[in-house]
């Protein structure tokens, strides 16, 4: 594609994004997890097959903060499960 006179590769301009590992899905214990978030809370040794809610994952996330300090990937799944939990579980 050309563009103001320069050429660029489209494939180089975008970036792959796997759209499935964003799709939110039931799991086992019932809690409803997209696979990256999985993927976070495997790099921080966090089983989410052992939470029976996002209340109690997100209780657990939250005292490796405290304990940890700032980790902003923690501190973004955290937010975005408190978000799901809201729009999806409160009554409103």
């Amino acid at each position: 594609m050309i563009i103001n006179g320069k050429e660029y590769n489209i494939n180089d301009l975008v970036e792959e994004i796997d759209i499935d590992k964003n799709i939110p899905k039931k799991r086992k214990n019932g809690l409803v997890l997209r696979d990256s978030w999985i993927d976070v809370l495997k790099r921080y040794n966090i089983d989410y097959e052992n939470y029976s809610s996002i209340n109690s994952l997100i209780t657990e996330i939250e005292e490796i903060l405290i304990e940890e300090g700032s980790i902003e990937e923690l501190e973004n799944l955290s937010e975005e499960l408190q978000e799901m939990e809201y729009y999806n579980y409160t009554n409103k």
